[in-house]
């Protein structure tokens, strides 16, 4: 048995069975080793990025690391914005990635790098594989290590000489770390500051936002009187009728600080103090205010479920929480804007629903207007690289065959990833992608006037605006192999969603939003 081989049959063993791959010639005796390993699912991209956002994906909706196949250090550096997404979101994953041979590498190739040093920039564990008999054991070395408690990026270097050799044999499995139990103290303590009275907020991230973790919250807020929020944009959300309201911090810094003022006491639950994304011009660097005192019920990676139910136990035994009602919107006509967009999603979503939401500047009303909707999962950004949206449908859509996805797409970070639509036609998974198509990054032209930059604005605006020529999304997306249409008024994304959701198979919706300036 080769390397490659028992590289592939140890990660099957250890329960990864789905790789996203973007192969090079130094990874060809991986690629020859499907063959012999029928169980391990292969899915082709045509870009590292979207390997690497199919792969985070594909962790938030499993529960368990997917692979990613990548060529060398350049093809891992084409994921790394992706990768960046999923180590903010703390995704569990293994990435392989060839490299040459070990006689290879001192004659400095056209395609050398120091693979090592990029795969540390987003992994939480590196290791290269020196001798076919260690590759399986590092195999399974690497999926203990993405798989424990927080999830983190694995990365395997596997030169391609150790891929082909033979005498390499299949490794065990190695144990999983379980989530750190939060000691019976830090929860008392919590409990007593929630007794205070003082103006608390219950802030939720990470697992916390499961349906077990909202209700357990949901309890604590209505038996202390706290406020119940959430960090803004969570890997993964329990969302729908007979969950709690969940508000979720607002992303502009004015509104996150409105949001928090006068709190005394922010108590985290799977999620750690916010921070705003970038600084501006005299605001502080956090919305918490600055005599506000910050608790950690449970950091990143503990058991936050566990956690809040002990704390719902201690100060409100008896409480019950407000759910919300089954609700839907009524569905709108007329002119098709982002607020008339969300209406239609709330009123057509579907039962068991994977969201993902890459909607950006035109996602106004979304939040709102879904709250009711039949139950449903929400993926979302997590470290702020655009471009993750259609790779984490693909990967969503792969975990969970029966349950439909839906995108909802900003216009301009489509454009990163937009060979994913190839890989949609390609398996033939259920993904209605909706592209908010407003011709513009509207997101800069916000931070433009917010960090307040001068100048006329002729020449900054050609940076920002999408036109000349304008993109034909219908157009990508047929010349791909996935069915499109355009809706220009809200009857006609009405129309258009539901015809795509009742076919098998990949639909985009180019949803013509007004135009910016």
């Amino acid at each position: 048995m080769n390397g490659a081989q028992a590289l592939i049959r140890t990660l099957v063993d250890a329960g990864v069975d789905v790789c996203f791959a973007n192969p090079g010639t130094s990874e060809m005796h991986f690629v020859a080793a499907l063959d012999d390993v029928p169980g391990m699912r292969a899915v082709l991209t045509l870009f590292e990025g979207v390997a690497t956002g199919a792969a985070d994906g594909y962790a938030r909706m499993a529960g368990r690391p997917a692979a990613t196949l990548l060529h060398l250090g350049p093809g891992m550096a084409n994921g790394l914005a992706n990768l960046h997404n999923a180590r903010r979101g703390r995704t569990p994953m293994v990435n392989v990635v060839g490299d040459h041979a070990r006689s290879h590498k001192r004659l400095d190739a056209p395609l050398e790098s120091d693979i090592d040093a990029v795969a540390g920039t987003v992994s939480g564990w590196v290791r290269r594989s020196l001798a076919q008999a260690d590759v399986a054991t590092d195999a399974a070395a690497a999926v203990a290590a993405a798989s424990s408690s927080p999830g983190s990026i694995a990365t395997l270097i596997l030169p391609a000489d150790v891929s082909w050799e033979d005498g390499a044999a299949i490794a065990p499995s190695m144990p999983v770390r379980p989530a750190p139990q939060v000691p019976p103290s830090v929860v008392d303590d919590v409990a007593a500051v929630l007794a205070s009275g003082e103006p608390a907020v219950l802030f939720l991230g990470g697992a916390a936002m499961t349906q077990e973790g909202q209700l357990a919250a949901a309890r604590v807020t209505a038996g202390t009187g706290a406020r119940l929020m959430s960090e803004t944009f969570p890997a993964r959300a329990a969302r729908g009728a007979g969950l709690p309201g969940l508000t979720r911090l607002p992303y502009p810094p004015e509104m996150a600080m409105a949001a928090l003022a006068g709190t005394k006491h922010l108590v985290l639950a799977g999620a750690e103090a916010p921070v705003h994304f970038f600084a501006y011009p005299g605001v502080p660097g956090t919305p918490v205010p600055e005599d506000c005192t910050v608790h950690v019920l449970s950091a990143p990676g503990e058991d936050a479920v566990a956690a809040l139910e002990a704390l719902a136990a201690a100060v409100a035994p008896d409480a019950e929480p407000r759910l919300l009602e089954a609700e839907r919107p009524e569905l709108p006509g007329g002119e098709l804007t982002p607020r008339t967009m969300a209406a239609v999603i709330g009123a057509l979503l579907p039962e068991r629903a994977i969201v993902v939401d890459e909607a950006l500047t035109s996602g106004v009303g979304l939040m709102e207007l879904t709250a009711g909707a039949p139950r449903h999962d929400w993926l979302a950004l997590t470290g702020g690289a655009i471009g993750d949206g259609l790779p984490m449908a693909l990967g969503a859509a792969v975990a969970c065959p029966d349950r439909p996805v839906i995108g909802i797409q900003a216009d301009g970070s489509a454009m990163y990833t937009i060979s994913a639509l190839w890989s949609y036609a390609r398996e033939q998974l259920d993904i209605t992608t909706i592209v908010c198509d407003n011709g513009s990054y509207a997101i800069l032209e916000h931070e433009l006037s917010r960090v307040g930059a001068q100048g006329d604005g002729k020449r900054a605006a050609q940076l920002l605006d999408l036109g000349g020529p304008d993109l034909d999304f219908v157009a990508l997306a047929t010349g791909m192999g996935v069915p499109a249409t355009r809706a220009t008024t809200a009857e006609e994304l009405a129309d258009q969603l539901r015809r795509a959701l009742a076919e098998p198979g990949p639909h985009l919706i180019a949803a013509v939003l007004p135009r910016r300036g």
